[in-house]
């Protein structure tokens, strides 16, 4: 039997990871010293092979550029993350960047700062000072906005159950997505994390119906 206490704590975990902030539309910062120019790059991202051709582009985008250092972080519960310094002395760029994604709270984020160098060095607490700043005006320029977590689903049923499955997603008004309705059915939606597992527990409740995870995001 399940205790009031253990319900609040469950209830209290699914809303904290049923939202999570990030950037609407890129954005840019930029912050100068000493003839070095920093320019920051910040954009929505929700994997590592996405980032890597988003680095690509900035490093296209930038090619005279001495560095390009950069951060992600991905996930509800933000435990993928990396940082790079790309030649800059250790954690003097990369940490930096990281460190403004994790202020602001941010997940499902890449931020990259390209350097310009302006010919007079600037110690690792300058660069270190240099990095975060242009990583946080690129995301003060930025609209950050709060975004539902869902639960991706492939569902599989034969025909027979079509009926039920249609009135379900309809009650709880669900898109549809790579749809097949033929002997074999199936199609993809998606489940707000707070009512996903009663969603799937109302739909198993069907014979046929077999459902897949295909991901929180």
């Amino acid at each position: 039997m399940v205790t009031l206490c253990e319900l609040i704590l469950k209830l209290q975990s699914l809303s904290e990871k049923s939202t999570y902030k990030t950037l609407k539309n890129r954005s840019q910062g930029l912050y100068k010293e000493n003839g070095s120019k920093f320019i920051g790059i910040a954009q929505a991202c929700y994997s590592e092979e996405e980032a890597k051709g988003l680095m690509v582009a900035w490093g296209k985008e930038h090619h005279q550029a001495r560095h390009l250092c950069y951060a992600y972080r991905f996930g509800v519960d933000k435990k993928v993350f990396r940082s790079n310094d790309d030649g800059e002395p250790n954690n003097s760029a990369g940490a930096p960047i990281l460190g403004q994604i994790t202020a602001f709270d941010l997940s499902n984020v890449l931020i990259g700062v390209v350097r310009y160098y302006g010919g007079t060095k600037l110690g690792v607490g300058g660069l270190i000072n240099a990095y975060r700043t242009a990583a946080k005006e690129a995301i003060k320029d930025g609209d950050i906005i709060e975004l539902e977590v869902f639960e991706w689903v492939k569902i599989t049923f034969d025909y027979i159950d079509m009926s039920n499955v249609m009135n379900i997603l309809k009650k709880h008004q669900l898109k549809m997505i790579d749809t097949i309705f033929e002997v074999n059915c199936e199609l993809t939606t998606n489940l707000g994390l707070n009512f996903s597992e009663e969603i799937q527990m109302e739909l198993k409740e069907n014979d046929t119906v077999n459902i897949e995870s295909k991901g929180i995001y």
